[in-house]
């Protein structure tokens, strides 16, 4: 119905934005990470996202695909709804939360209001193998035959490291090749990250 609205910033407050098209305000709940890049009176494209039940109509607004794409995740897990996730995603920017889900970070999620332990470890076990499996998917058009090597490992937790690596900035292959000479087979996730991350912060 609405992908984005495109005008004025005329209305800057704790978790909303109103942005004024052709003289109309579209008031539109909003995360942190979305409110501390507008600026009043300057223009600005929110992608939108509208919430309709029975006596609800809310229009959510992002400044971006990843947000979005976040949040469409985030209110796809039971007992998450919107204002849960515009909470989640006002604590960290998308990438952050990603890696904190694909390596079991519960306590990150936990520092959202109203965001308790249960619901933590509800949206990591529902959405870890999602994101892991989504940044896999998106190096796996650029290079084949690295993500073929790890698919082929059979391991999982080499699969969420190489996943939290890319949400990192790191390339696929560079993931792997940091991966060289570890015993990934005997490591957790978060371990084969720490020893990767040594590597490649010292070349």
């Amino acid at each position: 119905m609405f992908y984005y609205v495109d005008g004025t910033v005329t209305v800057l407050e704790q978790g909303l934005a109103v942005i004024d098209c052709g003289g109309v305000g579209y008031a539109c709940h909003a995360s942190q990470n979305t409110i501390g890049k507008l600026k009043m009176g300057t223009r600005a494209r929110l992608l939108t996202y509208l919430n309709v039940r029975e006596d609800i109509f809310e229009l959510y607004g992002f400044i971006d695909e990843e947000e979005l794409s976040c949040f469409k995740m985030m209110i796809g897990v039971s007992g998450v709804g919107p204002k849960a996730a515009l909470a989640i995603l006002s604590i960290a920017p998308p990438d952050r939360l990603a890696l904190s889900i694909i390596t079991g970070d519960e306590k990150l999620l936990m520092q959202a209001p109203g965001i308790g332990k249960k619901i933590a470890q509800r949206i990591v076990l529902e959405l870890r193998d999602k994101m892991s499996k989504e940044q896999l998917e998106t190096a796996s058009s650029a290079s084949p035959v690295a993500a073929a090597a790890v698919a082929g490992s059979g391991v999982n937790h080499t699969q969420e490291a190489v996943a939290a690596l890319m949400v990192l900035g790191y390339s696929q292959a560079e993931a792997l090749h940091a991966m060289e000479g570890l015993d990934t087979t005997q490591m957790e996730a978060e371990e084969i990250i720490r020893q990767c991350l040594k590597k490649l912060v010292k070349q």
